[in-house]
């Protein structure tokens, strides 16, 4: 009976050695790293950041002439009266109203499309990941975000990084 089951034992650790002997360990992928540094990543970011500069820029140039507008009021205080003040006023309100929905569009658009462009990376990246995984044959793939300490040696992020950026050149945003 000792002897069965030292058998069977000796068998099992053979055939599980067998299959575990091709990745014993997980590898990881800085998903950060991979969205941020492929082609297809930095040109969403650097078009989603010209857009964000190039409203800002004309919100601050409404937002001038908004400033210039309330000086002028201000001085006509004296000289209109205090009905026509009034209405002044409240159309230089309705205008700083309307500056700021336009700002807080202009804010969430561009998050949106951070998001698209992100979902869209991530749609793309996991084929490349198991097709990798095929390759390598790789049992499992972690965030690095979500591991407190691991052997460099099992880092895939650049090799992951330059298949995303042989397959996807960019995103379309608009």
């Amino acid at each position: 009976m000792k002897l069965q089951y030292k058998i069977f034992l000796i068998v099992f650790i053979f055939f599980n050695s067998q299959s575990f002997s091709f990745a014993q360990y997980p590898h990881y992928v800085d998903f950060k790293y991979v969205l941020n540094e492929s082609k297809a990543g930095k040109d969403a970011q650097l078009f989603l950041k010209k857009k964000l500069d190039n409203g800002i820029k004309n919100l601050k140039n409404k937002e001038k002439l908004i400033q210039e507008e309330e000086k002028k009021i201000i001085q006509q205080k004296k000289l209109v009266s205090a009905e026509e003040y009034k209405k002044k006023v409240n159309a230089l309100r309705e205008k700083v109203s309307s500056l700021q929905k336009e700002r807080d569009k202009l804010l969430d658009t561009v998050a949106k499309q951070r998001s698209k462009a992100r979902i869209e990376l991530l749609k793309n990246l996991n084929p490349i990941i198991k097709d990798y995984m095929k390759e390598k044959k790789i049992r499992i793939v972690l965030d690095k975000k979500s591991i407190l300490l691991a052997d460099e040696n099992l880092d895939i992020t650049k090799e992951i990084t330059d298949l995303l950026n042989k397959n996807l050149k960019s995103i379309k945003l608009n």
